[in-house]
């Protein structure tokens, strides 16, 4: 027999398996069953959505804005060095 391929869940699908474990309608074995997938693999999925559901009330500037803040002005920093550089460069040809 041959190995078989390993599977990869979307995020959306991850989300979908792990909320219905938070709500405890059904256990977590029933859900496993139904989604063809091992009750480990849910109960990770389960305790990631927990850990990291704060984050969904976080403000956009909070968490993902400040690291592309700093890029962006570094970028500019960058960009005014070489304009001055080159200014002054084309200052001394005139």
């Amino acid at each position: 027999m041959g190995k078989r391929a390993r599977r990869n869940h979307s995020p959306a699908f991850k989300a979908k398996v792990a909320l219905e474990a938070l709500r405890d309608q059904e256990t977590v074995a029933e859900i496993a069953r139904r989604y063809k997938l091992h009750a480990t693999v849910v109960m990770n999925w389960k305790r990631q959505l927990a850990a990291n559901v704060e984050r969904a009330f976080e403000s956009g500037a909070d968490h993902d804005g400040s690291e592309r803040e700093s890029e962006l002005l570094q970028k500019i920093g960058e960009l005014t060095v070489e304009r001055d550089f080159l200014a002054k460069g084309l200052g001394r040809l005139r």
